[in-house]
């Protein structure tokens, strides 16, 4: 099912149970849309909604906002993608981004600390 112009909800299906990709936060879909646009390239998503479960599985953190809804990590392939990416994100107003070697991780879930931006 299509969630906005460049997204659909099977981009971030659990990979345990699909169809959770349709329990994306409307919110944070819209948003990340706007970075998409803002950066011209193609997001590909390599996790978006995960379930309790397969979040404990691959050792995500308790309160993940990935079990929300309120997040996605997005694959790089090299550094000039980084710089876009992390660009239009920034410009889009995501206020939690990880960087991390291959994927960028942002979230919009205002339960947790906000206005950061980690490297692992």
């Amino acid at each position: 099912m299509v969630l906005s112009k460049n997204f659909n909800s099977e981009e971030f299906d659990s990979r345990d149970t699909k169809g959770t990709g349709m329990l994306m936060d409307k919110q944070f879909i819209a948003q990340l849309q706007k970075a998409r646009e803002i950066a011209g390239i193609p997001f590909v998503i390599n996790s978006g909604y995960r379930t309790k479960e397969y979040n404990k599985f691959i050792g995500g953190v308790p309160n993940s906002a990935h079990t929300k809804g309120k997040a996605s990590d997005i694959a790089i392939k090299n550094d000039r993608e980084r710089y876009i990416v992390l660009n239009a994100l920034i410009l889009a107003g995501f206020k939690r981004i990880g960087i991390y070697k291959t994927f960028i991780h942002c979230d919009n879930d205002d339960s947790l600390p906000m206005r950061v931006i980690w490297y692992k």
